[in-house]
C-alpha cells in the first residue's frame, strides 16, 4: 500500500465517516488520549496538546513506512470522535494489529461494532492480510464482547505482561483469520 500513489480508502455508515486523520483533528485527538475514561484501557496516553503531535506523526508514520493506517471516525459535521486503525503489519507473515478508541459520550451505541467491519474488510482484501490481533486488558469487557462479537477468537491471556500506572496488566489474546468463518461472512456483507 503506497500512500502517496494511492487515495486514503474511506467509508461511510449512517451518518458518520472513517477517514484520513488530518493535523486539525489534535484536539479531538488529545481529548481522546487524554481522558481517564479512554486511557484507562487504553495504552498510549498524553499530558498535553502540545504531546499528541507524537500521535500525529505516528499515523503518518504508518502510512509512509506501510507499517498500519489508521482511520479517524468522523460524526457527519466531520468532528473527530474516535479512531481506529491497524499497526505493526508484518508484510512476511501477513499479521496486523489492530486498535480503537472512541470519546466516552459516544461509547454504547454500536458506532465502533458499525465501523470495525469496514476496516477489517479493508485489511483483509486490500491489504493483503491473514491475521488480525487484538490485546485486550481484561478488565476491558465492552472491548473483548466487541471483538467476540465481530468474531474474533480467544487464544488466551498473557499474564503480568505490562507495567502501567504502577501495577502488571494481563492482556487477553484475540485474533481474526481470513480463514475464519467470521472473516467469510464479514467478507460478503
Amino acid at each position: 500500500m503506497d500512500s502517496s500513489a494511492t487515495a486514503f480508502p474511506e467509508f461511510s455508515f449512517a451518518g458518520y465517516r472513517l477517514r484520513r486523520i488530518r493535523p486539525g483533528d489534535i484536539e479531538q485527538v488529545y481529548a481522546g488520549l487524554s481522558h481517564p475514561q479512554v486511557i484507562a484501557h487504553y495504552g498510549v496516553f498524553y499530558p498535553s496538546l502540545a504531546a499528541t503531535h507524537e500521535q500525529m506523526q505516528w499515523y503518518e508514520q504508518l502510512l509512509s513506512d506501510q507499517a498500519g493506517i489508521w482511520w479517524g471516525l468522523a460524526d457527519d459535521s466531520d468532528v473527530l470522535i474516535g479512531a481506529c486503525g491497524f499497526n505493526d503489519w508484518n508484510h512476511q507473515h501477513q499479521r496486523i494489529e489492530m486498535g480503537y478508541w472512541l470519546l466516552p459520550h459516544h461509547w454504547q451505541r454500536g458506532l465502533m461494532q458499525q465501523a470495525l467491519p469496514h476496516i477489517l474488510r479493508h485489511a483483509l482484501t486490500n491489504m493483503g492480510v491473514h491475521r488480525i490481533h487484538l490485546d485486550i486488558e481484561p478488565e476491558n469487557v465492552a472491548s473483548w464482547r466487541l471483538a467476540e462479537k465481530l468474531g474474533f477468537s480467544f487464544e488466551g491471556t498473557l499474564r503480568d505482561v505490562e507495567y502501567k500506572g504502577g501495577r502488571y496488566l494481563s492482556l487477553h489474546q484475540y485474533s481474526l483469520l481470513a480463514t475464519d468463518q467470521a472473516a467469510r461472512v464479514l467478507l460478503e456483507g
